[in-house]
């Protein structure tokens, strides 16, 4: 266990056992959502890590790649896909399309909606940062079998599809 100072400088204030990753509630007897969301902070901070260098955040990589996947999204559908709020989509958009990463067009239907979608640029961006996340994806991988891996990715998806289907989606 690591050892850290409950408050430092305070009265009496012992040293108190905070467990790591992987022991204690930190660990297999933790609770599910806890275990995911701990997960999740760690892949996080990987990815901030490989996308530094290239000026991409985490989430701007997902704005990318769902872009990349689906062309021609409105903003508020971007938000929806991305799993972010509309305000932090419009940030994203703006910052993504004044690097030239992003063009806006009007809807061909509604003229008020503007359609996004990658430039050549952004293109060539999104594989740089894909091939960075995929070694990242290897490693949460690593010392699993291929039967292992599709049955956490299963799982993962039937836990999205639920909330989706209880009306209680992320966003």
């Amino acid at each position: 266990m690591r050892k850290t100072t409950s408050r430092e400088g305070a009265p009496g204030a012992d040293i108190s056992a905070v467990p790591a990753p992987g022991e204690g509630k930190r660990g297999e007897s933790g609770h599910l959502g806890y275990l995911l969301r701990q997960a999740g902070a760690a892949n996080r901070l990987r990815m901030e890590r490989a996308l530094a260098d290239l000026n991409v955040t985490p989430p701007q990589f997902v704005v990318l790649t769902m872009l990349g996947a689906y062309p021609g999204l409105s903003g508020a559908d971007l938000a929806r896909l991305a799993l972010l709020t509309p305000q932090t989509v419009s940030v994203i958009v703006g910052n993504l399309e004044k690097a030239g990463h992003i063009e806006r067009a009007p809807h061909p239907v509604h003229g008020r909606i503007q359609t996004i979608a990658l430039t050549k640029q952004g293109k060539a961006l999104l594989g740089q940062c894909r091939e960075r996340v995929m070694v990242n994806e290897a490693r949460l991988a690593a010392g699993l079998s291929a039967q292992e891996e599709q049955l956490i990715r299963r799982w993962l998806v039937a836990v999205a599809v639920d909330a989706d289907a209880a009306g209680e989606a992320a966003l």
